[in-house]
Order: structure tokens, then C-alpha cells, then sequence
């Protein structure tokens, strides 16, 4: 993060850009959230289900929108980080997470931000919104 005197609101200060989702990356995100729900590991039980495949979990999502955040803002820092899932993340998207700065202002006798962040899908559309607010 740029020294804190240099912010100002539209600044983006988030982004990062993640591999496909891959099959193995669903299957690791099972074993290791201990979510075994079959929609995002059986294609058999997707189609069941009317989808056409398996799909990302939405923790998984969230879970890259973390990272990238944590990246660029030591958790120290962080105050408060709250998303909403806004669409399905198909297998074998790619996703870009960002984060722009949508208030500077003072808490607690320390300078913060707000971000504003957002997860899209190589084709644009919206995975996750939420927010996060740093202090800087």
C-alpha cells in the first residue's frame, strides 16, 4: 500500500488476477473447508440439479477477494471486510478482484478507508460486492 498521505478516494488499490478455476482447485477448497457439498465436485449431481456443470463455491470466491486484499493491506489493518454473493462462478473462470477507495475518513483516532471491492469473471460479469474498511 502506497504511504497513506498519497490516498485519495477512486484510487484503486486492490487487484489481482487468479488462475482458471479448475476441477482440483474445487476438490483441494472441499477437503480443506470441509464443504463436501457433491454441486461443486459431481458433475452428474450439477446436471441433476439443472446446472451444466459443477460451480465454484462462493466461500472460494470470497476467499480470493481475501487474499487479495490481505496482499495489499497487512491484516493488522484491517477493521472490517464484508461481501455478498451476487452470481454463480462457473468452472473455469478467471477471476480479477479489486478494491478502489470509496472514503477517506477518521475512527478511533486513526486515518481509515473504505474500499469498495468487487470479484468479476474474465467476461466481466460480477461474482462478489462487498467492502472492506483499512486502517491506514
Amino acid at each position: 500500500m502506497t504511504a497513506s498521505g498519497d490516498i485519495k478516494a477512486g484510487d484503486r488499490l486492490v487487484h489481482k488476477v487468479f488462475p482458471p478455476i479448475t476441477r482440483h482447485t474445487l476438490a483441494l477448497y472441499c477437503g480443506a473447508s470441509g464443504d463436501h457439498n457433491p454441486i461443486h465436485v459431481d458433475i452428474d449431481f450439477a446436471r441433476a440439479a439443472g446446472f451444466p456443470d459443477v460451480f465454484a463455491h462462493g466461500m472460494l470466491v470470497m476467499a480470493y477477494l481475501g487474499q487479495a486484499l490481505t496482499d495489499v493491506v497487512p491484516p493488522s489493518r484491517l477493521r472490517h471486510f464484508s461481501t455478498r454473493f451476487v452470481a454463480i462462478t462457473q468452472l473455469g473462470a478467471k477471476l480479477t478482484c479489486e478494491g478502489t477507495v470509496a472514503e477517506l475518513f477518521a475512527e478511533n483516532g486513526e486515518r481509515r478507508a473504505r474500499l469498495a471491492l468487487t470479484t468479476r469473471d474474465d467476461r466481466g460479469e460480477v461474482k462478489l460486492e462487498g467492502s472492506a474498511i483499512v486502517a491506514l
